[in-house]
């Protein structure tokens, strides 16, 4: 698949999770496969008046690429000027969020606030396009609540405006995360327009995204929630979509050390202080569905140290492998 002239390999992308998909869980997910990977929802008013927090999420390194820059705001101008920042960095591509369901983000005017706008969504798609000279695509919801569902004339008036491809994360802003997502409207936007469509929304294995792509006809898939803790969750689709082979999950002692590589990394690119903390979600997601789980889940947000977390998942392996035993003799 190609967004403009930037050629994509592989199936399923990583969403872009803001405090979940930092550099080091992104080179996981790339290095499982991956076919690109989008960076943490970065603020443009931010990027203009030179914030380092927002400058420091533009950061792309090779083990990523191909990556996207994500910005939201609500002004083309300062858009524009964000997106020009951004390619100092070097993007491969830049994203602009129509679909951030976060209070903070709406009353900002971006993310799904412009669902409630096409004109002026379509003012900042033309303005950021104008300003660089690498793709842009744009990230929408179906709609801001279900008496309003734009998804069709929002993603064909992007394509107007010269977007070179549209995910669309298939609730509205109003259902955030839950219920189930509606594959059928990808569908229809996917029939409505030209360029690449992405489905985004309840991709949790490799048979749902294959079922995302037999249903939609999208060119891709978006995993968000599907990866926390599951990074090969890309291997898996990849293996299913190519060669019709559904690989199982690692073994829970190979799921272990994978989570102490992702810490390691964290560590390493960020404040360990602040890798610590973050780190503890990573492990609750990493034991989830485990017997004890819940007990596991409690001495997570309790990490303070690489050795915390060493004995913590030794402590999984072990009393996971007598758990089987025991099962075993029943």
């Amino acid at each position: 698949m190609k967004i403009g002239n930037l050629q994509i390999d592989g199936i399923a992308a990583l969403a872009p999770m803001a405090g979940v998909a930092d550099r080091a869980f992104r080179e996981l997910c790339m290095g499982y496969g991956a076919a690109f990977c989008v960076g943490e929802l970065t603020s443009a008013k931010g990027i203009v008046l030179g914030s380092y927090k927002s400058r420091e999420l533009l950061a792309v390194e090779q083990a990523e690429r191909p990556m996207a820059s994500q910005l939201f705001g609500c002004d083309p101008d300062i858009m524009a000027k964000a997106a020009r920042v951004a390619m100092e960095y070097h993007p491969d591509f830049i994203d602009i969020n129509m679909g951030c369901p976060a209070p903070k983000v709406i009353a900002s005017g971006g993310g799904s606030a412009l669902l409630k706008d096409i004109p002026l969504a379509a003012s900042i798609a033309k303005e950021v396009k104008r300003a660089v000279d690498v793709p842009v695509t744009a990230k929408i919801r179906l709609g801001y609540d279900q008496d309003h569902i734009v998804a069709v004339e929002l993603a064909k008036t992007l394509e107007q405006a010269g977007v070179d491809a549209i995910t669309v994360h298939a609730r509205t802003r109003e259902q955030m995360y839950a219920p189930s997502a509606d594959w059928q409207r990808i569908k229809e936007v996917k029939d409505a327009v030209s360029i690449p469509v992405i489905g985004n929304g309840d991709v949790y294995t490799a048979v749902d995204a294959a079922k995302m792509l037999e249903q939609t006809g999208c060119d891709m898939v978006m995993v968000g929630r599907g990866a926390m803790g599951a990074p090969w969750i890309f291997q898996q689709i990849n293996a299913y979509y190519n060669e019709g082979v559904l690989l199982p999950d690692p073994p829970l002692a190979q799921k272990m050390l994978v989570l102490i590589k992702q810490c390691e990394m964290m560590c390493k690119y960020k404040d360990p202080y602040l890798a610590m903390l973050q780190i503890r979600k990573h492990a609750a997601w990493y034991i989830k569905g485990l017997p004890g789980a819940a007990r596991f889940r409690k001495a997570c947000g309790q990490i303070e140290s690489m050795d915390d977390l060493q004995r913590l998942a030794a402590q999984v392996v072990m009393e996971y492998e007598n758990h089987a035993k025991e099962e075993n003799k029943i």
